[in-house]
């Protein structure tokens, strides 16, 4: 299962959320983790019975810890630090209970402090870690924004998907990742596609060598990352793929991934299709069946309704 450390958590938010790291400091490896084996939530406010994996605590928690006698407070502290805590943060800019910080210390919880406000603090790291343990995996082809939506271009080696992109990129479209795509469940229904560090801005196409997108065609030809909406798929076209095509193509194509189902496309490629206009047209296509606009299903019920009128005009006739 995926999972960050609090050394990391802390590099990578110190500068959003204000954050100081005062005592608990060999605790930096604890692990943050979405394993099903810990029933523990991630982020949350301080809870003794159901602890959070991250215990946030606010005005009114520390108020509370603050009017609570000191017995009391030494026998919850002794059951929750007994549980798998990984990080404690003190929010409002606070003063920390010394009770607290002695036992972050001696059970080696990293304890750190901010400036925030803690139900905005909460919704940040909510975001982060949902994002940073998002269930992944990679997949192989060249990933694009195309008029506002991500796609996904597969298919074999030599179909040309990079003189594709390239052709893509020059027509005003932006490119998020070439060869290896990192994608992420970040919710339910919803997968983000990133590129690796190492891959990030460059292109391979034959012929060319690597191309640095954003050098070539400039800033606004690259994304960071996109949610991925609709999958190409090119593939040869054979005589006997071309036969076995559906012409009215209503069977909407979908393909499993991470166990989100998204929609896909097979496009053949022959010399002679301008297949950027075609993933173009496929594209436009999904964002108008997305609103309600089928241009099949019109087709069909326009060719329904003149058939059903001539028979009508039919049986008038043999009368």
């Amino acid at each position: 299962m995926p999972s960050i450390t609090v050394r990391r958590l802390y590099k990578d938010n110190q500068a959003k959320l204000r954050l100081t790291w005062i005592a608990g400091t060999t605790g930096s490896d604890n692990i943050l983790t979405t394993d099903k084996g810990r029933s523990t939530a991630l982020v949350g406010h301080l809870n003794f019975i159901h602890p959070n994996q991250v215990q946030v605590l606010g005005t009114t928690e520390v108020d509370y810890l603050n009017k609570m006698e000191a017995g009391q407070i030494k026998a919850s502290f002794d059951e929750l630090f007994d549980r798998v805590i990984s990080l404690v943060i003190v929010a409002n800019n606070l003063s920390v209970p010394s009770l607290l910080r002695d036992y972050c210390h001696t059970h080696n919880v990293p304890l750190m402090t901010s400036g925030l406000e803690s139900p905005y603090l909460m919704d940040v790291l909510r975001i982060y870690l949902q994002r940073r343990l998002a269930v992944s995996t990679v997949m192989h082809g060249v990933f694009l924004d195309v008029f506002e939506v991500g796609v996904l271009i597969v298919g074999q080696s030599g179909l040309g998907k990079s003189e594709l992109a390239l052709e893509l990129i020059s027509r005003g479209h932006g490119l998020v990742a070439d060869d290896a795509i990192e994608l992420y469940r970040i919710a339910p229904e919803r997968l983000e596609a990133r590129c690796p560090a190492i891959l990030r801005d460059f292109l391979e196409v034959r012929g060319l060598g690597i191309l640095n997108v954003r050098t070539v065609f400039g800033e606004l030809a690259v994304r960071p990352k996109k949610l991925l909406q609709l999958i190409i798929h090119l593939v040869y076209a054979t005589d006997e793929h071309m036969q076995s095509l559906d012409r009215l193509n209503t069977y909407k194509e979908t393909e499993e991934i991470l166990d989100v189902h998204i929609r896909k496309v097979t496009l053949p490629v022959a010399a002679g299709r301008n297949l950027a206009v075609l993933v173009e047209a496929a594209v436009q296509n999904y964002i108008l069946q997305l609103r309600g606009i089928d241009s099949t299903k019109d087709f069909i019920e326009r060719q329904t309704a003149v058939l059903k009128e001539q028979e009508a005009d039919d049986a008038f006739d043999s009368d």
